[in-house]
């Protein structure tokens, strides 16, 4: 219980820090969320200036808006005046949440069987084959993958649309950029993993009283080869939720990355702040989560 209140107090910290610096960072940058070519009359200025409180000096901005999302309230939306930040949040949040936890899904599904598969072959041409290719996946960046994925699968083939939202079609494409980076490096890290754990003296002797290479691998070596890859969930949930503003970008969804750049453009201050505190507390989640998962799988932890 005091562990969990410690993670709690440290999450809450992280947050209000995160926050913080996000808001006066904004605030710093050139230009304002009703800056145009051409410039409204003064009179209008002043009223949208004080609908949503930007005549107040800093400090005072600063603590009405922390008030505020003590209270659940996120506030108002510049760019999209008819709906709130809290409104667009809950929109855009589970496209976001499926279009990553499809990804994440699709990488340990070919990941791990590769890396055990290459694990299991350490040194052969087939594991410097698989390590290769995982290699170029790694390289390879997402504003590179998803504008060649178009181009092959919408523009020349004409699989699947370029883009949108809606159809279980329009997931593919996205779902695939998203995984690709991912599905190299859990291969890599299951690779690795598994020739250690193959090559430990507890399965040296267990192979020499006549036990098969499959009970050897599902009931010996496949639990503890997993625990990187346990560990690894962590910063490859995060990867997914920041990595999905290039792939929203290009792939027009309208999930939380999209909103994230398209406010930062417009400097719609209070939408981008929502925004990151939503996926903050996101990744303040998934490393409890995953901490949990690890001290589960692993007794030394818990005995820690």
């Amino acid at each position: 219980m005091k562990r969990l209140l410690s993670t709690l107090l440290e999450a809450l910290i992280t947050l209000w820090l995160l926050a913080t610096l996000c808001f006066f960072l904004l605030r710093a940058a050139p230009g304002g969320p009703f800056d145009t070519e051409k410039a409204a009359p003064p009179e209008v200025q002043a009223m949208l200036e004080r609908q949503y409180r930007l005549d107040l000096s800093l400090p005072e901005q600063y603590l009405a808006w922390l008030r505020d999302v003590a209270h659940g309230d996120l506030g108002p939306s510049f760019q999209y005046p008819d709906y709130s930040v809290n409104q667009l949040v809950a929109q855009a949040l589970p496209v976001s949440m499926l279009n990553g936890g499809l990804a994440l899904l699709l990488a340990l599904g070919i990941g791990i069987p590769l890396g055990i598969f290459a694990g299991r072959r350490a040194g052969g041409w087939t594991d410097r084959l698989l390590m290769f290719v995982a290699g170029l996946g790694i390289s390879i960046p997402k504003f590179v993958v998803a504008p060649l994925l178009v181009l092959l699968f919408a523009v020349i083939l004409k699989w699947l649309p370029a883009g949108g939202w809606g159809e279980w079609r329009h997931i593919v494409l996205p779902v695939i950029a998203l995984a690709l980076p991912n599905i190299a490096y859990c291969a890599r890290i299951m690779r690795a993993s598994m020739a250690e754990t193959m090559s430990a003296e507890y399965l040296q002797a267990a192979r020499s009283r006549g036990y098969s290479e499959w009970r050897l691998l599902t009931h010996h070596a496949l639990r503890p080869a997993l625990l990187p890859v346990v560990a690894w969930l962590s910063p490859a949930l995060i990867n997914v939720v920041t990595g999905s503003a290039v792939v929203e970008q290009v792939f027009g969804i309208p999930g939380m990355g999209r909103y994230f750049v398209q406010g930062a453009l417009n400097r719609d201050y209070t939408l981008v702040l929502g925004v990151v505190l939503t996926v903050g507390a996101l990744i303040v989640l998934i490393n409890v989560v995953v901490d949990a998962l690890r001290a589960q799988m692993d007794p030394r932890l818990r005995r820690g």
